[in-house]
């Protein structure tokens, strides 16, 4: 990405334990980021959350969860984003769970890449 006052941030909200095959979700969405040229990706574990089901979920030691809130972070220019989304939207359907995305509108203070910096 290039260094630029206004970018997109796309946020994917999903569950630790969605797959695509018997892969996890988030990591595949990472892996397609990477592939099809966007800045730069991070994945965030919460330690609690719920969603449509209500259903709550957490770290804490007495009700340890395998099904931890993650967050997909992506921040790139608009054009590139819109361009994920479709691809997102077919890793969702061949995952076959539900989850949330959601895209804003951001300005980069700083942005520097490659080596030395």
């Amino acid at each position: 990405m290039e260094l630029k006052d206004e970018a997109r941030l796309l946020r994917i909200f999903l569950g630790e334990s969605d797959k695509v095959q018997h892969s996890a979700l988030y990591d595949v969405i990472v892996r397609e980021a990477r592939r099809l040229g966007l800045a730069g990706a991070t994945v965030w574990r919460g330690v609690m959350g719920y969603g449509p089901t209500s259903r709550i979920r957490t770290a804490r030691i007495l009700d340890l969860s395998t099904d931890l809130p993650i967050i997909v972070e992506i921040a790139d220019a608009h054009d590139k984003i819109e361009r994920f989304l479709p691809v997102l939207h077919d890793l969702f359907e061949a995952a076959g769970c539900g989850g949330l995305v959601t895209v804003e509108k951001v300005t980069v203070i700083r942005y520097l890449h490659g080596k030395g910096h």
